[in-house]
C-alpha cells in the first residue's frame, strides 16, 4: 500500500493529461487508467493509509500468536520495513506509472471496500483543505523547463538551439509591446510627400535598401502613409515625378502599449506589414468614424486599395481598439514616434537566429 501510495500520489493531473495527449502507445493506456483514480487524490490517499494501516496492525497481531513477543516484534518490523516500506517504494517510484495502471482494478475495488470510512475523511479534507487542483506551470518556469530539455543543457533533452530559442522568443513576446520593437522616427529612413522623384531621391531610395518607404507631411511625425518600392520600376528620374502623385498606402496606427502578439494579428490580415506607433496625449475615443479621402482631401475612389486599415473581426471591435486610421486623430492628440514591421516583430520571436540570418544575407 506505502508503494502505491508513493507512486500514484506522485502523478500529477498535468502530467497525465500531458502523456494521454502526446505520450506514447503504453503510457497513454496507462495514464487513462490512472486519471480517473488521481482526480480524486483525498479519497485516494484516505484509501490507500486506511489499507496500509490496517495491514501494518495486522502483521504483527498475527506473527504474536505464532511467536514470543521478542520474535514478532523482530519478525514483523523487519518484514515490514523490507517488504511493506523499502522494496514497494523503491519500485513504484520508479515504475509507478505502469504499476498502478496494472493495480487500478484493486485500488477500485478497495475504494468500495473502504468507502464508508475514507469518504468522509477526504470530504473533510477537501473542505479544510480544499480539493487538488492541475498545478500548471508560470512563464518563467515553463522557459526553464525548455531550456532544460535543449540538448545544450547536457541533461538529454532533444530540443535544439534554435527551437529553445524561438519557444523563449515567444513566450517573451505576451511581455512586450510596440515600444520594445519599433524603430523610432529619428532612425527611420522616410521622404516627404513633395519631394520629388529625381536622380538624388532614387539614389537615396536605392541605398536605404527598404521595400517600403514611409511618406510624411512637413514634419517627418506626421506620417500620412508609405509607398512600395517596387512601384517604382517604371519611374523615369529625368521626369521629376512628385511623390504625391504616386499611389500611397495607408499604414494602420497602433499604441506604443499595443501587445506584440496584437500587431502579429494585424499583420497576419496581409493588408499591411507596417504600421506607425503613436504615443497618446490625451484619452481619445477610438471608435469615431471617419470618412476616408485623398491626400489632396478630396474623395477618393481608390481609398479602399490604398487607404485602408486590416479589417476587425467581432471580437476586436468590441472593445476601444488602439488600431486607426491615419487621419481619424488630430496631431494635437498624438504624434507618430516610431514604425513597426513584421520583420520587427519576427526578430522578437525568433530572436539571435532571426539576426544570424540576416547577417548571413547581408553578407552574401
Amino acid at each position: 500500500m506505502s508503494g502505491l501510495t508513493l507512486g500514484l500520489m506522485s502523478l500529477s493531473i498535468v502530467e497525465l493529461e500531458v502523456m494521454i495527449k502526446a505520450g506514447e502507445p503504453h503510457d497513454r493506456k496507462n495514464a487513462e487508467k490512472i486519471l480517473p483514480l488521481v482526480k480524486n487524490q483525498h479519497l485516494l490517499l484516505c484509501t490507500l493509509l486506511i489499507g496500509n494501516a490496517l495491514a501494518m496492525e495486522a502483521l504483527p497481531i498475527f506473527v504474536d500468536s505464532l511467536l514470543p513477543a521478542w520474535g514478532a516484534i523482530l519478525i514483523s518490523v523487519t518484514l515490514i520495513l523490507a517488504f511493506g516500506e523499502i522494496i514497494p517504494q523503491a519500485v513504484c517510484s520508479r515504475y509507478g506509472l505502469s504499476i498502478g495502471a496494472k493495480l487500478s482494478f484493486l485500488v477500485r475495488l478497495i475504494i468500495i471496500v473502504f468507502f464508508p470510512l475514507s469518504y468522509p475523511i477526504s470530504k473533510l479534507l477537501d473542505l479544510l483543505l480544499g480539493k487538488r487542483h492541475s498545478t500548471l506551470l508560470g512563464r518563467a518556469e515553463l522557459k526553464s523547463l525548455v531550456y532544460m530539455h535543449g540538448n545544450e543543457a547536457g541533461k538529454g533533452g532533444e530540443l535544439t538551439h534554435d527551437e529553445t530559442t524561438i519557444i523563449s522568443g515567444a513566450l517573451d513576446m505576451s511581455q512586450k509591446s510596440a515600444k520594445d520593437a519599433m524603430t523610432p522616427v529619428s532612425q527611420i529612413f522616410s521622404l516627404d510627400i513633395n519631394f520629388k522623384l529625381d536622380e538624388k531621391t532614387m539614389g537615396l531610395i536605392a541605398s536605404a535598401g527598404h521595400s517600403r518607404i514611409p511618406i510624411y507631411s512637413v514634419n517627418p511625425n506626421v506620417i500620412i502613409g508609405f509607398i512600395l518600392v517596387k512601384n517604382l520600376i517604371k519611374v523615369r528620374p529625368e521626369d521629376e515625378t512628385s511623390i504625391r502623385d504616386l499611389p500611397i498606402r495607408r499604414m494602420p496606427k497602433v499604441d506604443l502599449n499595443l501587445p506584440l502578439y496584437d500587431i502579429l494579428n494585424i499583420f497576419q490580415t496581409g493588408r499591411s506589414h507596417m504600421a506607425a506607433v503613436v504615443g497618446t496625449k490625451n484619452h481619445t475615443n477610438t471608435n469615431t468614424p471617419v470618412h476616408e479621402k485623398s491626400i489632396n482631401g478630396s474623395p477618393n475612389k481608390d481609398a479602399n486599395v490604398f487607404l485602408s486599415i486590416p479589417a476587425l473581426n467581432s471580437s476586436e471591435t468590441s472593445h476601444q481598439s488602439p488600431i486607426r486610421c491615419i487621419d481619424s486623430i488630430s496631431d494635437e492628440d498624438e504624434e507618430v514616434i516610431g514604425i513597426i514591421t513584421l520583420e520587427d516583430v519576427m526578430e522578437e520571436l525568433i530572436q539571435v537566429i532571426y539576426n544570424m540570418l540576416s547577417l548571413q544575407m547581408l553578407v552574401i
